[in-house]
């Protein structure tokens, strides 16, 4: 796993389209859903005519965690919902997480922390779960 000061970001030993259903259910496990995709290669491909590798946005929602986040700060929706990558790299997939910590760093609501540690620990479960999947 690598980490930047946004996200998590792992290897994953599975084609794309098993990598999208795997991050999906592990979300799922998680109290996340998708609520948004976007499939970035089509979009890039019919916008501006750009040839890329399978790559999609998911819009990932636990719908207490953002519940909680938005009591504590109504214009967090800017930020919301955690986006998940996931992208084709040559007969693997890479997957990287939104690192919920960036809300908390982004806003003066002092609740928000702890919102954004317990979303980042589901999360972390979630890349967890995809390493070694497939192997």
């Amino acid at each position: 796993m690598t980490t930047t000061t946004y996200g998590m970001t792992a290897r994953v030993p599975l084609s794309y389209d098993d990598a999208v259903q795997a991050v999906t259910a592990a979300l799922k496990r998680q109290g996340f859903g998708v609520l948004t995709t976007i499939d970035v290669k089509k979009t890039l491909k019919e916008k501006v005519g750009a040839e890329i590798e399978d790559y999609v946005i998911l819009g990932a929602c636990n719908p207490a965690l953002a519940y909680a986040a938005l009591q504590e700060d109504v214009n967090l929706g800017l930020l919301l919902p955690c986006n998940v990558t996931v992208r084709a790299e040559g007969d693997e997939s890479i997957v990287s997480i939104m690192d919920p910590g960036v809300m908390a760093r982004l806003s003066d609501a002092e609740g928000l922390g702890e919102v954004a540690r317990i979303a980042r620990e589901k999360l972390e479960r979630v890349r967890a779960s995809l390493e070694g999947v497939g192997s």
